[in-house]
């Protein structure tokens, strides 16, 4: 990956991770989720074409959705925390949008490096 690919990236990552964040400003369990998955598959499509591949909306949401689930594999209790603390008044909207940022933020980076690494390998 390039400096300049880098900085796109972290600007595609770090504005998913927000916009997910305020998804989760929702006082439900479960729309943090949506949030999420919305988030990481826009930002799926939105590293591609920054890092000189294409996919398809299709594509975007699975590898979204792949990458959400490795993520929340690896860290199954703040997923639930997170999805309950927003039963309690104003700890879950402070706890939510965080831990949601907090994932969105690896799991982009995650993507970022494996698109990188499957993107170069074609071209090779």
């Amino acid at each position: 990956m390039t400096g300049d690919q880098e900085k796109k990236c972290h600007a595609i990552i770090h504005t998913a991770a927000v916009s997910a964040g305020a998804g989760n400003l929702v006082p439900i369990p479960g729309t943090g989720i949506a949030a999420d998955t919305i988030a990481m598959a826009v930002m799926a499509m939105s590293l591609a074409s920054v890092l000189g591949g294409s996919l398809t909306e299709e594509v975007a949401k699975g590898m979204a959705i792949t990458a959400l689930k490795s993520t929340m594999l690896k860290q199954p209790i703040k997923i639930i925390a997170k999805e309950l603390s927003k039963l309690i008044p104003i700890l879950g909207q402070i706890f939510a949008p965080t831990v949601s940022f907090a994932i969105i933020e690896a799991a982009g980076w995650a993507l970022a490096n494996d698109m990188d690494r499957k993107f170069n390998a074609e071209k090779n």
